[in-house]
């Protein structure tokens, strides 16, 4: 990273956001392609196959959810860091959130190991599947120790302004594990052992280019003579990084009480939501990718005390972030079944999953509002108002809504996405109140 990319930044803050944003979209697209294809590899070795590797997810989830905390709460203090010139003080911080990380991985294999078999007996899963989700998820362990800290080095690119070498290295673990796959699944005759070799092995590849990149190209110096213990950066990093942290694991209670909603009605009906939820991540995904920019730049210029900036770009991303949302809502809106036939072609689930998504659509501008507030909140320190607005969102109102709509009232399936709607109107308030607040600190601070 150049000397003045800061400064470069404070020059032009919406060229910036894009500029940053592009790259994230990409390397999700990679991610997501990461997964189809394990799932494509695997698929070929039968149905219980498949089983154990979606039995599995759910561990999966976690660790990307632990990640994905200490990753925000180190990069928050590093933007800051960085946008007050501090620069000594961004590498400590860099520092303390790799070794974090490998405690972390430490604590999650000794975890992991003790209680796999006890998790995967009450998620169902029993005789053979059993024993191949078990056997993918100790190699998966195993790798954590190369995978959590190739994360948090990709945070470290992020806060640094450098979206596009994370977005390289993710390319490149997705061709190896693309190569990597059918050798140790077919031809040493592994299975589904083979595949999760493949990932550990893609992850340990790219954590030895993240090291690379660190020596030439990151403007921050990671070493141990970087190193100073601080409590106050722990503490900061995982004030920041628990909510993130809860924030994620809590979609995915969200996506447990919605599938099971849907199961009352019958088996079509939770197809029908998983279908439309799929079109759901296409407008998400940027979402999320131009929430991330925008904590970068926000956490600079909240560094740099730029609070006229701080004001602006969380305002300007957030209008981006609607009308992006919006347009994609109203394509959805016109044409739901034109984009659902992507993935099934009969006629009862299309019918179903058409009338959910028209409702559905609704939640996507809302859910831009809560996201850039969220990440904006994170970038300037602040952990909590992300969780809060989530369990807002979720469990104060949604799900319980949706259980009153069903079971009390007797509604059909399409309360469930009305409950939806409802919960995300009042966690945009709440978001909207919240960042309204922060505005007015800001302009006392100025």
């Amino acid at each position: 990273m150049k000397e003045d990319r800061v400064d470069e930044f404070i020059k032009n803050p919406k060229k910036a956001l894009f500029t940053l944003a592009l790259p994230i979209v990409i390397a999700m697209v990679v991610q997501v392609m990461y997964n189809i294809v394990d799932t494509a590899f695997v698929g070929r070795l039968g149905a219980e196959a498949i089983a154990a590797l979606t039995f599995s997810f759910p561990l999966f989830f976690i660790l990307i959810a632990v990640n994905s905390g200490v990753g925000a709460g180190m990069s928050s203090r590093i933007s800051r860091y960085l946008g007050a010139k501090n620069k000594e003080a961004a590498e400590n911080t860099a520092m303390h959130g790799l070794f974090i990380s490998l405690l972390l991985a430490a604590v999650v294999f000794v975890i992991g190991l003790i209680t796999l078999g006890p998790f995967f007996t009450l998620l169902g899963a029993t005789d053979t599947v059993l024993e191949m989700a078990m056997d993918y998820m100790i190699i998966i362990l195993i790798g954590v120790f190369f995978m959590f800290p190739s994360f948090v080095v990709n945070s470290i690119f992020s806060a640094q302004g450098d979206t596009k070498t994370p977005m390289k290295v993710h390319i490149f673990a997705l061709v190896l594990n693309i190569i990597l796959d059918p050798i140790f699944i077919y031809v040493l005759g592994y299975g589904i052992k083979g595949a999760a070799m493949a990932t550990v092995i893609s992850f340990s590849a790219a954590l030895l280019v993240y090291v690379y990149y660190l020596k030439k190209k990151s403007h921050l110096k990671i070493g141990l003579k970087s190193f100073k213990f601080s409590f106050p950066i722990i503490r900061d990093i995982f004030k920041v990084g628990a909510p993130a942290t809860l924030m994620m694991l809590l979609l995915s209670v969200y996506m447990m009480f919605i599938n099971r909603f849907m199961a009352h009605f019958g088996v079509n009906y939770v197809a029908a939501f998983g279908i439309a939820s799929r079109l759901e991540s296409v407008a998400v995904m940027p979402l999320v990718a131009f929430s991330m920019a925008l904590m970068t730049l926000v956490g600079m210029f909240f560094g740099a005390k730029r609070h006229d900036l701080v004001k602006s770009i969380i305002k300007y991303g957030m209008k981006m972030a609607i009308i992006f949302t919006s347009s994609i809502g109203i394509i959805f809106f016109i044409f739901p079944s034109l984009f659902l036939r992507i993935f099934t072609p009969d006629a009862a689930l299309l019918s179903l999953g058409s009338a959910y998504l028209r409702i559905d659509v609704f939640t996507f501008p809302l859910m831009a509002i809560g996201m850039t507030v969220s990440r904006s909140m994170q970038a300037m320190g602040y952990g909590l108002p992300g969780l809060v607005i989530n369990v807002a969102r979720i469990l104060v109102v949604a799900v319980p809504l949706a259980y009153i709509f069903v079971f009390v009232l007797g509604l059909s399936y399409l309360s469930i996405a009305v409950a939806m709607v409802i919960g995300a109107v009042i966690a945009s308030i709440i978001a909207l109140i919240w960042i309204r607040i922060e505005f007015k600190k800001l302009e006392k601070k100025s």
